[in-house]
Protein backbone atom coordinates (compact mmCIF):
# COMPACT_ATOMS: atom_id res chain seq x y z
CA UNK A 1 0.00 0.00 0.00
CA UNK A 2 2.00 3.47 -1.23
CA UNK A 3 2.40 5.43 1.78
CA UNK A 4 3.81 8.87 2.33
CA UNK A 5 5.95 8.03 5.73
CA UNK A 6 9.41 9.12 5.80
CA UNK A 7 10.72 6.18 7.69
CA UNK A 8 12.83 3.98 5.20
CA UNK A 9 11.33 0.72 7.31
CA UNK A 10 7.73 1.42 7.01
CA UNK A 11 8.40 2.39 3.32
CA UNK A 12 10.47 -1.03 2.74
CA UNK A 13 7.20 -2.64 3.98
CA UNK A 14 3.81 -0.92 2.61
CA UNK A 15 5.00 1.47 0.10
CA UNK A 16 3.94 -0.87 -2.91
CA UNK A 17 1.38 -2.21 -4.02
CA UNK A 18 1.03 -6.25 -3.08
CA UNK A 19 1.41 -8.64 -0.20
CA UNK A 20 4.97 -8.41 1.59
CA UNK A 21 6.49 -10.87 3.93
CA UNK A 22 8.86 -11.06 7.36
CA UNK A 23 10.36 -13.33 9.52
CA UNK A 24 9.77 -13.57 13.42
CA UNK A 25 12.47 -13.87 15.27
CA UNK A 26 13.61 -16.56 16.67
CA UNK A 27 14.47 -17.43 13.24
CA UNK A 28 16.09 -21.06 14.72
CA UNK A 29 12.77 -21.41 16.15
CA UNK A 30 14.35 -21.72 19.74
CA UNK A 31 11.86 -19.89 22.28
CA UNK A 32 12.19 -21.68 25.57
CA UNK A 33 15.88 -21.06 26.11
CA UNK A 34 19.05 -19.11 24.18
CA UNK A 35 18.86 -19.36 20.98
CA UNK A 36 22.27 -19.24 19.03
CA UNK A 37 22.58 -15.59 17.78
CA UNK A 38 25.74 -16.70 15.24
CA UNK A 39 23.09 -18.56 13.30
CA UNK A 40 20.46 -16.33 14.16
CA UNK A 41 22.21 -13.50 12.21
CA UNK A 42 22.88 -16.16 9.54
CA UNK A 43 19.32 -16.50 8.79
CA UNK A 44 18.53 -12.87 9.14
CA UNK A 45 21.07 -12.21 6.51
CA UNK A 46 19.69 -15.14 4.16
CA UNK A 47 16.25 -14.14 4.49
CA UNK A 48 17.07 -10.19 3.46
CA UNK A 49 18.84 -12.16 0.79
CA UNK A 50 15.89 -13.99 -0.16
CA UNK A 51 13.70 -10.78 -0.82
CA UNK A 52 11.90 -10.76 2.81
CA UNK A 53 11.15 -6.91 3.50
CA UNK A 54 11.20 -7.38 7.37
CA UNK A 55 12.42 -8.64 10.33
CA UNK A 56 10.32 -8.72 13.29
CA UNK A 57 11.58 -9.17 17.25
CA UNK A 58 9.31 -9.91 20.37
CA UNK A 59 8.98 -8.37 23.38
CA UNK A 60 9.09 -10.51 26.34
CA UNK A 61 10.78 -9.04 29.56
CA UNK A 62 10.16 -12.50 31.86
CA UNK A 63 9.94 -16.51 30.94
CA UNK A 64 6.38 -17.50 31.96
CA UNK A 65 6.76 -21.55 30.87
CA UNK A 66 3.25 -21.92 30.98
CA UNK A 67 2.65 -19.29 28.37
CA UNK A 68 5.02 -21.38 26.32
CA UNK A 69 7.99 -19.35 24.95
CA UNK A 70 10.63 -16.67 25.75
CA UNK A 71 10.08 -14.81 22.39
CA UNK A 72 14.16 -14.24 20.86
CA UNK A 73 15.03 -14.49 24.38
CA UNK A 74 17.26 -11.46 23.58
CA UNK A 75 16.38 -8.29 25.04
CA UNK A 76 14.34 -6.41 21.92
CA UNK A 77 16.59 -2.98 21.56
CA UNK A 78 20.23 -4.90 21.91
CA UNK A 79 19.03 -7.58 20.06
CA UNK A 80 18.04 -5.48 16.91
CA UNK A 81 20.51 -3.10 17.26
CA UNK A 82 22.92 -6.53 16.18
CA UNK A 83 20.20 -7.24 13.75
CA UNK A 84 20.63 -4.01 12.33
CA UNK A 85 24.40 -4.17 11.83
CA UNK A 86 24.35 -7.33 9.80
CA UNK A 87 21.92 -6.11 7.50
CA UNK A 88 21.46 -3.43 4.64
CA UNK A 89 18.19 -3.05 3.83
CA UNK A 90 15.51 -4.57 5.41
CA UNK A 91 12.66 -3.62 7.91
CA UNK A 92 13.20 -4.14 11.22
CA UNK A 93 10.09 -4.37 13.42
CA UNK A 94 8.85 -4.90 17.12
CA UNK A 95 5.91 -7.31 17.67
CA UNK A 96 5.44 -5.82 19.79
CA UNK A 97 6.22 -3.56 22.64
CA UNK A 98 4.45 -4.06 25.69
CA UNK A 99 4.23 -0.51 26.63
CA UNK A 100 2.52 -0.79 29.89
CA UNK A 101 5.24 -2.64 31.05
CA UNK A 102 8.27 -0.21 30.33
CA UNK A 103 8.94 3.34 30.74
CA UNK A 104 8.07 5.66 27.62
CA UNK A 105 10.91 8.15 28.03
CA UNK A 106 13.61 4.29 28.32
CA UNK A 107 11.42 3.38 25.18
CA UNK A 108 11.24 6.23 23.30
CA UNK A 109 14.89 6.65 23.54
CA UNK A 110 16.32 2.99 22.97
CA UNK A 111 13.99 2.77 19.67
CA UNK A 112 15.06 6.14 18.25
CA UNK A 113 18.31 4.89 18.97
CA UNK A 114 17.99 1.72 17.05
CA UNK A 115 16.23 4.07 14.33
CA UNK A 116 19.60 5.72 13.98
CA UNK A 117 21.70 3.02 14.33
CA UNK A 118 19.37 1.46 11.51
CA UNK A 119 19.22 4.41 9.20
CA UNK A 120 15.35 4.68 9.75
CA UNK A 121 14.66 1.06 9.41
CA UNK A 122 12.76 0.72 12.59
CA UNK A 123 8.88 -0.27 12.80
CA UNK A 124 6.97 -0.43 16.05
CA UNK A 125 4.39 -2.65 16.82
CA UNK A 126 2.87 -1.64 20.43
CA UNK A 127 0.73 -3.37 22.56
CA UNK A 128 -0.83 -3.71 26.48
CA UNK A 129 0.45 -7.30 27.10
CA UNK A 130 -1.40 -10.61 27.68
CA UNK A 131 0.73 -12.56 30.40
CA UNK A 132 -0.98 -11.88 33.16
CA UNK A 133 1.87 -12.32 35.84
CA UNK A 134 4.52 -9.36 34.06
CA UNK A 135 2.07 -7.32 35.40
CA UNK A 136 2.54 -7.76 39.00
CA UNK A 137 6.17 -7.98 38.56
CA UNK A 138 6.60 -4.76 37.48
CA UNK A 139 4.08 -3.04 40.04
CA UNK A 140 1.55 -2.27 37.33
CA UNK A 141 -2.03 -2.53 37.74
CA UNK A 142 -3.63 -4.85 35.17
CA UNK A 143 -6.65 -3.20 34.93
CA UNK A 144 -5.18 0.32 33.98
CA UNK A 145 -2.83 -1.42 31.32
CA UNK A 146 -5.46 0.50 28.71
CA UNK A 147 -5.01 3.83 30.17
CA UNK A 148 -1.17 3.12 30.53
CA UNK A 149 -0.76 1.72 26.81
CA UNK A 150 -2.76 5.29 25.25
CA UNK A 151 -0.45 7.16 27.83
CA UNK A 152 2.79 5.92 26.69
CA UNK A 153 1.72 6.00 23.02
CA UNK A 154 0.89 9.58 23.59
CA UNK A 155 4.40 10.06 25.27
CA UNK A 156 6.24 8.26 22.97
CA UNK A 157 4.94 10.66 20.12
CA UNK A 158 5.40 13.98 21.95
CA UNK A 159 9.00 13.48 22.97
CA UNK A 160 10.00 12.13 19.53
CA UNK A 161 8.36 15.51 17.69
CA UNK A 162 8.82 17.99 20.02
CA UNK A 163 12.21 19.35 21.98
CA UNK A 164 11.93 20.04 25.90
CA UNK A 165 8.55 18.91 25.33
CA UNK A 166 5.75 19.95 28.71
CA UNK A 167 3.90 16.26 29.08
CA UNK A 168 2.47 14.45 32.17
CA UNK A 169 1.49 10.79 32.83
CA UNK A 170 0.82 7.61 35.08
CA UNK A 171 4.73 7.01 34.42
CA UNK A 172 5.55 10.62 35.38
CA UNK A 173 6.47 14.24 34.18
CA UNK A 174 7.95 16.59 32.41
CA UNK A 175 8.43 20.13 32.73
CA UNK A 176 10.08 21.17 29.51
CA UNK A 177 13.39 21.80 31.08
CA UNK A 178 14.60 17.82 29.89
CA UNK A 179 14.42 16.09 26.52
CA UNK A 180 15.09 12.77 25.12
CA UNK A 181 17.84 12.14 22.46
CA UNK A 182 18.17 11.00 19.92
CA UNK A 183 15.23 12.08 17.73
CA UNK A 184 14.55 9.89 15.08
CA UNK A 185 15.34 10.21 11.38
CA UNK A 186 12.11 11.09 10.37
CA UNK A 187 10.97 12.47 13.16
CA UNK A 188 9.31 9.87 14.13
CA UNK A 189 8.69 6.28 14.13
CA UNK A 190 5.75 4.37 12.68
CA UNK A 191 3.41 2.46 15.87
CA UNK A 192 1.00 -0.05 14.99
CA UNK A 193 -1.13 -1.21 18.01
CA UNK A 194 -1.17 -5.00 17.86
CA UNK A 195 -4.59 -6.61 18.34
CA UNK A 196 -6.90 -4.27 20.71
CA UNK A 197 -4.63 -2.72 22.66
CA UNK A 198 -7.68 -2.94 24.80
CA UNK A 199 -8.69 0.58 22.38
CA UNK A 200 -11.69 0.47 20.37
CA UNK A 201 -11.26 0.55 16.48
CA UNK A 202 -11.88 4.19 15.77
CA UNK A 203 -9.30 4.96 18.53
CA UNK A 204 -6.66 2.76 16.51
CA UNK A 205 -7.77 4.39 13.12
CA UNK A 206 -6.96 7.76 14.44
CA UNK A 207 -3.74 6.96 16.60
CA UNK A 208 -2.12 4.63 14.63
CA UNK A 209 -0.03 4.16 11.81
CA UNK A 210 -1.27 1.04 10.51
CA UNK A 211 -3.00 -2.20 12.55
CA UNK A 212 -0.87 -5.39 13.62
CA UNK A 213 -3.37 -8.26 14.42
CA UNK A 214 -2.13 -12.12 15.55
CA UNK A 215 -3.17 -15.18 13.11
CA UNK A 216 -6.93 -15.38 13.03
CA UNK A 217 -9.22 -18.01 10.98
CA UNK A 218 -9.89 -16.44 7.18
CA UNK A 219 -13.64 -15.61 7.65
CA UNK A 220 -12.49 -13.61 10.65
CA UNK A 221 -9.76 -11.92 9.00
CA UNK A 222 -11.48 -11.22 5.97
CA UNK A 223 -14.15 -9.07 8.08
CA UNK A 224 -11.25 -7.55 10.13
CA UNK A 225 -9.51 -6.49 7.33
CA UNK A 226 -13.14 -4.81 5.31
CA UNK A 227 -14.32 -2.96 8.34
CA UNK A 228 -10.11 -1.63 8.46
CA UNK A 229 -10.71 -0.47 4.84
CA UNK A 230 -14.10 1.10 5.45
CA UNK A 231 -12.33 3.07 8.20
CA UNK A 232 -9.27 4.16 6.61
CA UNK A 233 -7.93 3.34 3.20
CA UNK A 234 -4.20 4.23 3.68
CA UNK A 235 -2.91 2.59 6.97
CA UNK A 236 -1.89 -0.78 6.33
CA UNK A 237 -2.78 -4.09 7.73
CA UNK A 238 -0.21 -6.53 9.15
CA UNK A 239 -0.68 -10.10 10.80
CA UNK A 240 1.81 -12.70 12.51
CA UNK A 241 1.14 -16.64 11.10
CA UNK A 242 2.93 -19.81 12.00
CA UNK A 243 3.61 -21.51 8.78
CA UNK A 244 5.17 -25.54 8.34
CA UNK A 245 5.39 -26.25 4.95
CA UNK A 246 4.67 -30.17 4.32
CA UNK A 247 6.62 -32.21 1.77
CA UNK A 248 4.03 -32.72 -0.69
CA UNK A 249 2.95 -29.34 -2.14
CA UNK A 250 -0.42 -30.44 -2.41
CA UNK A 251 -0.76 -30.70 1.09
CA UNK A 252 -4.25 -29.64 2.64
CA UNK A 253 -4.17 -27.70 5.56
CA UNK A 254 -3.99 -28.84 9.23
CA UNK A 255 -4.18 -26.35 11.95
CA UNK A 256 -1.15 -25.31 13.93
CA UNK A 257 -1.31 -23.02 17.41
CA UNK A 258 -1.68 -19.42 15.22
CA UNK A 259 -1.32 -21.17 11.91
CA UNK A 260 -1.10 -24.11 9.43
CA UNK A 261 0.84 -27.07 8.17
CA UNK A 262 -0.26 -26.85 4.50
CA UNK A 263 1.57 -27.55 1.10
CA UNK A 264 3.00 -24.63 -1.02
CA UNK A 265 0.28 -24.49 -3.57
CA UNK A 266 -1.89 -24.45 -0.90
CA UNK A 267 -0.04 -21.17 1.00
CA UNK A 268 -0.14 -19.49 -2.73
CA UNK A 269 -3.81 -19.33 -2.80
CA UNK A 270 -3.99 -18.53 0.57
CA UNK A 271 -1.82 -15.76 0.54
CA UNK A 272 -3.58 -14.14 -2.76
CA UNK A 273 -6.67 -14.56 -1.11
CA UNK A 274 -5.57 -12.57 1.73
CA UNK A 275 -3.99 -9.68 -0.27
CA UNK A 276 -7.40 -9.52 -2.26
CA UNK A 277 -8.66 -8.74 1.29
CA UNK A 278 -6.59 -5.81 1.39
CA UNK A 279 -3.76 -7.56 3.89
CA UNK A 280 -0.35 -5.99 3.38
CA UNK A 281 2.11 -7.59 4.89
CA UNK A 282 2.47 -11.03 6.68
CA UNK A 283 4.89 -11.43 9.56
CA UNK A 284 5.62 -15.43 8.73
CA UNK A 285 7.05 -17.61 11.73
CA UNK A 286 8.67 -20.56 9.91
CA UNK A 287 8.73 -24.36 11.58
CA UNK A 288 10.97 -26.53 10.22
CA UNK A 289 14.06 -28.54 10.84
CA UNK A 290 16.19 -27.61 7.68
CA UNK A 291 15.43 -23.58 8.37
CA UNK A 292 17.65 -22.86 5.07
CA UNK A 293 15.15 -25.02 2.88
CA UNK A 294 12.19 -23.40 4.76
CA UNK A 295 13.44 -19.86 4.07
CA UNK A 296 14.35 -20.65 0.67
CA UNK A 297 11.17 -22.63 -0.40
CA UNK A 298 8.64 -19.57 1.05
CA UNK A 299 10.96 -16.91 -1.09
CA UNK A 300 11.15 -19.35 -3.99
CA UNK A 301 7.87 -21.02 -4.89
CA UNK A 302 5.41 -18.69 -2.37
CA UNK A 303 7.10 -15.17 -2.13
CA UNK A 304 8.52 -15.13 -6.06
CA UNK A 305 5.24 -16.87 -7.11
CA UNK A 306 2.45 -14.39 -5.72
Amino acid sequence: MPSDHANAGYRRLFDREGLTFGAGFPLTGTNRSTPDHEREIELATLAEELGFDGLWARDVPTYWPKFGDAGQTFDTWPWLSHVAAHTDEIALGTSSVVLPLRHPLHVAKSAATVDRLSDGRLVMGVASGDRDPEYPAFGVDRENRGELFREGLEALRTVWREDYPSLEGRWGRLEGDLDVVPKPTAGTIPLLPTGNSRQSDDWIDEHGDGWLFYHLPESTLESYIAQWREATEAKPFAIAIRVELADDPAAEPEPLHLGYRAGVEWYRDYFRRLEEYGLDHAIVGLQSEDRERAFERFADEIIDEL
